[in-house]
């Protein structure tokens, strides 16, 4: 996706050779007219696996997932990282560490939004080692739902997450793969996968 490579070279800042910052594009500042185009590409991608809901991970997943399931005309489910006092207790459950945040949390899904047949697609916003997006196929697996494929804004191709979760026979799209980030350079790697 041409456009968001260009934004990502003007606004993204290369924190280390494993961290891209993408503050003000997907992680704290939302550009509403480029995340529905992110949201129309998965759709496009994703319109003819018969998807029934979308599915992601707070916070930073849920403006490209919201938009993804409005173009396919879906439900979207986020898996919360924190319980409620509301929260269902026995809702699907993972502990995930972030690479981001460098802790564990969990994950949790109430089994009152994801059923054994559903179509789902999974959005979520980076990939680096894959650990939330293993957590998130562990509970659409226990629902005994089918996960039709995953989408993902940016993939770190440096990383094992991606490749890992294409290991599983899961197809993966990324809107934008990076092959690297050394001498604090966006490098792309436009090889197909």
């Amino acid at each position: 996706m041409e456009l968001l490579k260009q934004r990502i070279l003007q606004e993204g800042v290369v924190i280390s050779d494993q961290v891209l910052k993408l503050d003000g594009l997907l992680n704290h500042q939302i550009d509403p007219a480029l995340t529905m185009e992110m949201g129309r590409e998965f759709a496009a991608r994703f319109r003819e696996s018969g998807v029934t809901r979308v599915i992601t991970v707070e916070s930073s997943g849920i403006p490209v997932a919201f938009a993804a399931a409005y173009e396919l005309g879906v439900p979207l489910v986020f898996a919360r990282r924190k319980k409620t006092l509301l929260a269902d207790p026995d809702a699907y459950c993972e502990r995930v560490p972030s690479f981001t945040k460098g802790i564990v949390t969990d994950i949790m899904v109430s089994r009152e939004f994801i059923h054994e047949n559903d179509r789902i697609l999974f959005i979520d916003d980076i990939i680096a080692n894959g650990d939330a997006a293993r957590g998130v196929i562990k509970i659409i697996e226990r629902s005994g739902a089918e996960l039709v494929g995953f989408g993902v804004v940016v993939e770190k191709s440096f990383q094992a997450g991606a490749r890992t979760i294409r290991e599983q026979g899961i197809p993966v799209e990324a809107l934008v793969r990076i092959r690297s980030l050394n001498d604090g350079t966006v490098q792309f790697d436009d090889n197909e996968m």
